[in-house]
């Protein structure tokens, strides 16, 4: 049986190794979860089929799996993903110590991002085996839910034929960028998630090639809008158009 029940947790501003370790350890978790359900059911299917048991056993049932939804916010910080060139950064040592920024590769798909305050970053710790098992699927939910977002506040954006992520006018020469993406998934469990330009300093982005795209901008809604957003009431919207897309129970 399906648990769409999510667990629902803002580890507001937090530093970024702090809450990569915290994702570890849920989906760890869960992963180890679904091996065990894995080696148990094939133990089971083993033991009925011997005569001596015909008629005698349950039918198999598995440990639930946990599923999260994380939203924060990070010390300014660069990640590297496992695709990444490390030249797309473009500051050194002492650059960084200048920008109070730290760097990180880490195991998420893409390439370079910079997360920081003002930025909503959202890590879903999802067993797809209770939404829907489709990686490409999850993305493009995971981009609807931030286009529904925008659209609440008047903004219309869109996707970027052959590129993962939230982007206006992506079908011309004035193509920008609001929300990356960058993934891990194994067993069908989750982790990493997307990071969303709300009053994000944007001069952070000139520092890297952002997402080892050179030719296209980076963008915030405070940007778009002319003012200051209120984060959290953004926090609630996303949160919203999250749960009602994937049919979650928010607990």
């Amino acid at each position: 049986m399906k648990n769409k029940k999510v667990f629902f947790q803002d580890w507001g501003l937090i530093d970024y190794q702090q809450a990569w370790d915290k994702q570890e350890e849920l989906f760890a978790s869960s992963v180890q979860t679904k091996l065990k359900n894995r080696n148990s059911e094939l133990a089971y299917e083993t033991a009925a089929k011997t005569p001596v048991a015909a008629g005698v056993y349950e039918p198999f049932e598995p440990d639930e799996t946990f599923n999260y939804l994380v939203f924060c916010e990070h010390p300014h910080v660069y990640t590297l993903g496992k695709s990444g060139k490390p030249e797309h950064l473009l500051l050194n040592e002492q650059g960084l110590k200048e920008k109070q920024a730290v760097y990180y590769t880490i195991n998420r798909g893409g390439d370079i991002t910079y997360h920081g305050p003002g930025q909503i970053v959202s890590y879903p710790i999802l067993d797809l085996e209770n939404f829907f098992t489709d990686i490409h699927l999850y993305l493009r939910t995971l981009e609807e839910a931030i286009i529904l977002t925008l659209a609440d506040y008047g903004l219309k954006a869109g996707r970027y034929p052959g590129y993962t992520g939230v982007w206006f006018d992506a079908d011309n020469a004035n193509a920008r960028k609001i929300c990356a993406m960058g993934v891990r998934c194994s067993r069908w469990v989750t982790m990493h998630g997307l990071a969303f330009n709300v009053n994000t300093d944007l001069d952070y982005f000139n520092h890297i090639v952002p997402c080892g795209i050179d030719d296209k901008a980076v963008t915030s809604m405070q940007k778009e809008l002319g003012r200051q957003v209120d984060i959290n009431e953004v926090k609630e919207i996303l949160k919203h158009h999250i749960s009602v897309l994937f049919g979650m129970e928010i607990l």
